[in-house]
């Protein structure tokens, strides 16, 4: 749905020249939902202006909907739908209007029933006679979508889609998301400063940074990339023959001298596993690194078990997408909003 092959964006300023997007290769498959996030002033936006068409590139190849972004832009912007930050709904026009000139701007034949369902879907039933300025802020975003969703885009751009909503909004917005993807196969490319809404959303997410793509994948993936998933177990015995109070600390394999009981037993068994990165003992508990945390628990349990190791509690806590935003660009991306 999107191809795209070293594009770059320059402005010339009286400082001089600044390269906003410096080569950028990005590949949008139909039907995904892609996450596009980065720091303030690493080329995100310009990207998402390049890839609409409302700014020209300075180099570079790019394909969007089927149609070539520099021989011809009108035909990408008849295949896509762009739902900018800020709105594009007239605060005194009832949202009826705004909706039936979209559609006849675009050329839609079946323009009151495209309308109707799309109200519909979008919890907007009952509102057309209302302007933009007296709904609420959710019911606002709706309308946005709905605007541009009227002429059946396969593609739809969302700029900072839940941007100010409330909790309980922004649930509902990411709901009908969903919707357009897997009963329309819209592909739905999104930038946004919410890691949670891009976890819960995005098929795959790409971070850009400088003006480069810096790291793409699903967000497990990018999760995994930084860190391992960390297994935390309590023991029933994992005191180090120092005492009752004394800690040990090391790597698997190591064993710390004077170990005894459920500790030395444990790093025994788990120093064997490939899944595990690192085992540290602390006291009762256990703090395992592993590789994909999911598929290295039940051998982690195994080991321990055959070993006659008791464990009083298990858990397991996975690196988050702040994490990997953190470790990529160096700071978080609440950080990079601010």
């Amino acid at each position: 749905m999107i191809e795209a092959s070293g594009l770059a964006r320059t402005f010339t300023t009286r400082r001089g020249t600044v390269e906003a997007v410096r080569g950028v290769d990005l590949s949008v498959a139909p039907g995904e939902i892609v996450g596009f996030l980065g720091p303030n002033g690493a080329g995100k936006t310009t990207t998402l202006r390049m890839l609409t068409t409302l700014l020209a590139p300075t180099a570079g190849t790019a394909t969007v909907a089927g149609h070539d972004l520099r021989t011809d832009a009108v035909g990408v912007r008849r295949r896509i739908g762009y739902v900018a930050q800020g709105g594009g709904a007239g605060p005194a026009v009832p949202i009826g209007e705004e909706l039936d000139l979209q559609a006849r701007l675009y050329g839609v034949g079946d323009r009151a029933e495209r309308i109707a369902k799309l109200c519909a879907r979008l919890e907007l039933e009952g509102l057309l006679d209302r302007p933009a300025q007296a709904l609420s802020g959710g019911q606002r975003r709706r309308l946005d979508i709905a605007l541009g969703l009227v002429h059946r885009p396969p593609l739809v751009f969302l700029d900072e889609p839940t941007t100010g909503l409330d909790p309980h909004s922004r649930g509902n917005l990411w709901e009908h998301i969903r919707r357009m993807r897997d009963e329309d196969g819209t592909t739905v490319f999104l930038t946004t400063h919410y890691l949670d809404e891009a976890d819960a959303l995005c098929d795959r997410i790409l971070i850009i940074d400088h003006g480069r793509i810096v790291a793409e994948g699903t967000p497990d993936e990018l999760k995994r990339r930084v860190s391992g998933d960390v297994v935390i177990l309590e023991l029933a015995d994992a005191r180090p023959g120092g005492g009752p109070d004394a800690d040990t600390a090391g790597e698997t394999g190591g064993g710390a001298a004077g170990e005894t009981g459920g500790a030395a037993r444990a790093r025994a068994a788990l120093a064997g596993l490939p899944q595990v990165r690192e085992a540290v003992v602390t006291g009762s508990s256990v703090r395992l690194t592993v590789d994909q945390g999911d598929r290295a628990l039940p051998q982690v349990v195994r080991a321990l078990d055959a070993a006659g190791v008791e464990m009083t509690a298990l858990r397991m806590a996975r690196p988050t997408l702040d994490d990997v935003f953190l470790t990529i660009t160096g700071r978080s991306l609440r950080e990079a909003a601010a």
